[in-house]
């Protein structure tokens, strides 16, 4: 759907962009810092639906370089780049850089967004107030709530303690103590439990009025992560049970195009950034920037194809485990191999011959040549270029980008009861083999958490730094330590953005 065009009324200035170089026009260009006002009449009832709306636009918006920070820190992935972003590079190597841009840039994207969330509960209850409907009223505020809590969630998995706003009105930030991030993750399950029962039971694919939109389970889902995080297994557990006990989600048969064209709207996505050239091959189009994980100099199938920038790619590490685990289909769909990679791979003796199916064509016809930024680029990122409308050649222009997908559910329900949680939804066993059958591979049982772990690397690598996040839970740092790099405690988080710093001294000494 398009996006309307709702003038938030709202004023973000949380620090100034620091100047940035690269070698892409993009890559000089700051997230907007958008300003709005407008005059709105309240007590025309069927525009309580414009704040929501604003709300969805903004998190639909998320920044080009939002989920590579959150992502490149774990054992999967590795960032691509010769000289260019080096501060990137250096994050990858747990070399933090404060004045780095991205870091400001993310922390102000997501929190320009969770004022633009707050914007709306308060515009909607306004509304309410007018005499708009008090149900539908509290849906569109649930809503919101639900989009602010996936910003809080990864605001305070990168920085840990966080401000926690109140209103839409970023000012009140200048009296406000950071939350430890345990209380954050207490506070977004909260705030999950508040806005469920208000939710649609619905798949988000199967909602009308706003078509992908949160529902009931895209809460629960958000509430089971932020307990994970917390290692609050039980409440994990009973969240994951409600998403399963649904009947709503299943597992897509073709890993391959799930992360393409036909698997938008899929019924195993329960939450994905949404885009869309409407079918035309000029004219309107909202789009992600995906050219970031996409190889250089390729020679795709449709020869107007562009191609992408190189600064993301799956790790060597990754790689090896997957061969290791006789893995066919997620490694072809995650990874588009150069020839100089496969030769880095057979460099290794116990890597020397590989598969036959590894190739530097992808299934879809495209050719991968060797490109000086990587070895490598993320498949999931991929769009073959015989999926693009005709007339748009932008890398990835029409892809959506998955956030939440059923498979994690089932490996987050799977991971908790290992750990001692209870449920009668499904076992264990059941969980990781419904994923592993998916993939392939033959069941198992009396599945260890080992082993769920293990699942959890090979099926979710390269999203959402899912693999990062998940070893500095368990405190694996040593798996983090990987290809030269050593990890610790220290690393952790980021550290807060200069600007930032500048602007609330308070996170000063806080890391």
């Amino acid at each position: 759907m398009k996006l309307f065009k709702y003038i938030l009324m709202l004023s973000v200035s949380i620090g100034l962009m620091l100047s940035v170089s690269g070698c892409h026009d993009l890559l000089d260009e700051p997230a907007e810092n958008r300003i709005f006002t407008e005059e709105t009449d309240y007590s025309v009832s069927e525009n309580m639906i414009q704040p929501l709306l604003g709300a969805y636009a903004e998190f639909q918006s998320r920044g080009w370089e939002d989920h590579p920070l959150i992502a490149v820190r774990g054992d999967d992935v590795n960032h691509g780049g010769l000289g260019d972003q080096q501060d990137y590079a250096e994050t990858d190597k747990f070399n933090y850089n404060r004045g780095f841009w991205m870091y400001n840039s993310l922390w102000q994207n997501i929190y320009k967004d969770i004022f633009a969330a707050h914007s709306a509960m308060e515009q909607v209850e306004i509304y309410v107030t007018n005499g708009a409907s008090a149900q539908l009223g509290n849906q569109y505020i649930a809503e919101a709530r639900v989009l602010r809590g996936w910003l809080l969630l990864q605001l305070s998995r990168v920085w840990g303690d966080v401000f926690l706003p109140t209103s839409s009105d970023p000012a009140n930030l200048l009296t406000m103590e950071p939350t430890l991030k345990d209380e954050v993750m207490l506070h977004i399950s909260d705030q999950m439990d508040l806005a469920i029962a208000n939710l649609p039971d619905l798949h988000p694919n199967q909602r009308t009025d706003i078509r992908g939109g949160v529902t009931r389970y895209t809460a629960q889902a958000i509430k089971a992560i932020a307990n994970l995080e917390a290692k609050q297994y039980q409440k994990v557990a009973d969240a994951t049970s409600q998403i399963i006990a649904s009947n709503k989600f299943e597992l897509e048969t073709d890993f391959y195009n799930l992360f393409k064209i036909p698997g938008k709207l899929n019924n195993e996505n329960i939450l994905e950034l949404q885009y869309s050239d409407f079918g035309q091959g000029s004219g309107d189009i909202m789009r992600h920037e995906f050219g970031f994980y996409g190889p250089q100099g390729w020679s795709p199938k449709v020869t107007t194809a562009g191609d992408g920038w190189g600064f993301y790619e799956p790790s060597l590490t990754w790689i090896k485990f997957m061969l290791d685990r006789g893995e066919r289909t997620r490694l072809e769909t995650s990874v588009l191999f150069t020839n100089r990679g496969i030769e880095e791979i057979q460099k290794d003796a116990a890597y020397a011959t590989l598969p036959g199916w590894i190739s530097n064509t992808t299934p879809s016809g495209d050719v991968i040549n060797n490109f000086p930024r990587g070895l490598f680029s993320s498949g999931k990122h991929y769009l073959p270029s015989d999926q693009l409308t005709p007339g748009r050649n932008s890398y990835g222009t029409n892809k959506n980008l998955t956030i939440i997908r059923y498979a994690e559910i089932l490996l987050m329900h799977a991971e908790a009861l290992t750990r001692g949680a209870s449920s009668s939804v499904m076992t264990a066993d059941q969980a990781v083999n419904l994923v592993r059958d998916r993939a392939g591979l033959t069941p198992i049982s009396g599945v260890t958490t080992q082993q769920v772990m293990d699942e959890k690397f090979a099926e979710l690598a390269m999203e959402w730094g899912i693999r990062y996040y998940d070893m500095v839970r368990l405190e694996q740092f040593n798996v983090l330590s990987y290809e030269g790099r050593t990890f610790t405690a220290a690393h952790i988080f980021l550290p807060y953005p200069q600007a930032q710093v500048d602007q609330f001294p308070v996170l000063r000494n806080r890391n």
